[in-house]
Order: C-alpha cells, then sequence, then structure tokens
C-alpha cells in the first residue's frame, strides 16, 4: 500500500510537470461535429502547448432535474467514441489530457441552476454523476492525466458542498490522475471543497480594461492587485492555481467584461491586435509567478469544425495574431 501511495504522488507531480517546472499550456480543443478528416493535433502543437482540454457536453433544462449526454445525433465529438478518439491523437502527439464534461443550460448557465426540494436536486445529482463518472471511466482506461469535476455551478458549489465532496471520494477511490473544479471567477473563494483536489481551478476572465486596444503595460498594472489576491488565495488553501478556462475574444475591448461582450459579439469590430496584448499582458503578469500553473485558453477549432459562425470574432486565436504570442510564451517551456 505505501509503494502504491507513493507511486500515486510521484504519478499526479510528474503528470502535472511540476518536477520540472513547467507551466500547463493547453488550450481547449473544441468537439467538432464530425470524425476528424486527418490528424488535427500537429497544427495545434504548432503552439508549442503541452496540454489540451476535452469538453464534451451534457444537456439539462432550468428546472428539470433530468441529465441526457452521449446522445445518438450529438456533436462527433462529445460523444464516448469521439472523446476517445481525440484523446488517442492527443497522446500520439506528445500531449497531455484534461477531460472536462460540462453541462450545457438553453437560455442559462449552470451557475443558476437551482430547485426547489431535495428531491429534485437528488435525481439532478444522481443523472450528474452518471455523467461525469462515464467520462471518467474513459479518462482511467487511456491515462488522462487531469479530470474536471464540474464547471460553474456557482448555487450548487455553496448550496450542495456535500454533493461535491462525496462525488470526490467517490472518484478518489478509482482515479489516480489528477483533480480540480472550475470555478467562476468571482466565485471560487466562497468554495468548501479544494482540499479534497489538487489544484484551485478558475474560469479565468477577470474584467482589466475595456479600453478598444488595450495596452499591454496597463494591463500589466491592472492584473497587480489580482495577483495579489490570487496568490493570497493559493497560499490559504495550499493549492497551486490552474486556470482551467481563460482568453479573450477577438474584437474592440476584449480585456473588459468578456461576457457582456459574448451578448453583442457579432456587431463588433474585429480587433487582433487587441486579443494579443491581452494575452502579452497576462503572460507579462503571470508568468513568474510560483503559485500559478498554468491553465487552458478557449478555445481551438479543430479543421475549422465547430464554429458559430463569427470565427473571426471568437475566443480562438487560431491563425490570429495572438497565436504567435501564445507560441512565444509557451515557447519559454521548452
Amino acid at each position: 500500500m505505501f509503494f502504491r501511495l507513493l507511486s500515486i504522488g510521484w504519478f499526479t507531480l510528474f503528470m502535472g510537470g511540476l518536477l520540472f517546472g513547467q507551466h500547463i499550456n493547453g488550450i481547449t480543443a473544441v468537439a467538432t461535429p464530425r470524425a476528424f478528416p486527418s490528424d488535427p493535433y500537429p497544427r495545434l502543437a504548432e503552439t508549442n502547448a503541452n496540454w489540451v482540454c476535452l469538453v464534451p457536453y451534457g444537456f439539462t433544462r432550468q428546472g428539470t432535474p433530468s441529465l441526457r449526454y452521449n446522445l445518438d445525433g450529438q456533436w462527433w465529438g462529445e460523444t464516448h467514441t469521439g472523446v476517445i478518439e481525440n484523446i488517442k491523437l492527443a497522446k500520439a502527439n506528445g500531449l497531455k489530457v484534461f477531460l472536462k464534461p460540462q453541462v450545457y443550460i438553453p437560455g442559462s448557465w449552470p451557475g443558476d441552476l437551482d430547485f426547489g426540494s431535495e428531491a429534485e436536486w437528488s435525481k439532478w445529482e444522481a443523472d450528474y454523476k452518471a455523467f461525469v463518472l462515464s467520462y471518467l471511466d474513459i479518462a482511467i482506461e487511456y491515462d488522462v492525466e487531469l479530470f474536471c469535476i464540474g464547471t460553474e455551478f456557482k448555487k450548487s458549489e455553496i448550496k450542495r458542498a456535500a454533493f461535491w465532496k462525496a462525488l470526490i471520494k467517490d472518484m478518489r477511490c478509482k482515479y489516480i490522475g489528477q483533480l480540480t473544479y472550475s470555478a467562476n471567477w468571482d466565485s471560487y473563494h466562497a468554495i468548501e471543497f479544494w482540499e479534497d483536489l489538487d489544484y484551485v481551478g478558475i474560469s479565468g476572465y477577470f474584467p482589466m480594461i475595456d479600453n478598444t486596444l488595450p495596452p499591454v503595460k496597463k494591463l500589466v498594472k491592472k492584473w497587480k492587485p489580482r495577483i495579489q489576491e490570487l496568490r493570497n488565495y493559493a497560499q490559504h488553501t495550499s493549492k497551486k492555481i490552474l486556470f482551467s478556462e481563460y482568453g479573450y475574444l477577438s474584437v474592440d475591448g476584449c480585456a473588459g467584461k468578456t461576457w457582456e461582450l459574448e451578448k453583442k459579439v457579432k456587431q463588433l469590430p474585429i480587433n487582433e491586435a487587441a486579443q494579443a496584448n491581452a494575452f502579452e499582458g497576462l503572460y507579462t503578469a503571470l508568468w513568474n509567478e510560483s503559485w500559478w500553473a498554468g491553465g487552458f485558453i478557449w478555445k481551438w477549432f479543430p479543421h475549422g469544425q465547430g464554429h458559430e459562425g463569427y470565427v473571426e470574432r471568437d475566443y480562438t486565436p487560431q491563425d490570429k495574431q495572438a497565436e504567435a504570442v501564445i507560441r512565444e510564451w509557451f515557447g519559454k517551456d521548452f
């Protein structure tokens, strides 16, 4: 037993890249509607990324205590078959894998999910547990290094903390990889179960400045108080902080309140330089912070599949000025 625990400890340290001081330089690959015509991961690896995040979705509705997933007709990349193929290809290209099942709620988001009775909560949680454990089984079989137990359940993570703690315990019994949770940038400090996880995971869409073209020096200055807050929290939890998601639209004002920009993104002027500056400012401010584990850029479209019709304004840095910025910073770890 001692040897097994020791092996797990070395495994998790090694897989996190911490023995070598590497950041987790990750990119989220969007699940595609169809199977790949050819391997898309050599192109993603050109960014010098060392990790990829895969996001299969399950579907629920506000007020409906059920969750559906791995459906006939669902996008191939979100199904069990598609996830397995993505894992195999990513690993063949030397990438570590972060598997991050998420829940889509039409007209809402997971942070608003709520139910009026214990029976409804229990039914939904049973469905959710089945959903994430189905992907955890894949993670176990295909040696996935990092798994996310949930994303941005702002109400549930507080009201139903006992559920999350029990879920983590169940996962630990069978999975020797690392675990995290992805909290919204404004709610991570209220979560009670970080001690049971390997990283404090944050969707790092912190609003900085809404200038049309944000200057890098000004962005670095704006990051300073946020960095102090995050550094203090990392010390409080004795955990490194991972940006389980982060990124910027390629539009005017992209370093501001990105969730507001999303509502009108198709009407906003394209601004690749603003996106590039936003990434440059983030890396300049955070790269040498010992508490920051790195993170996963949102997002990348394999073979151009899976976008919603405004790829030139979307979060992807693919074939934009920001890609060169990312490649340079990620290359520092080689």
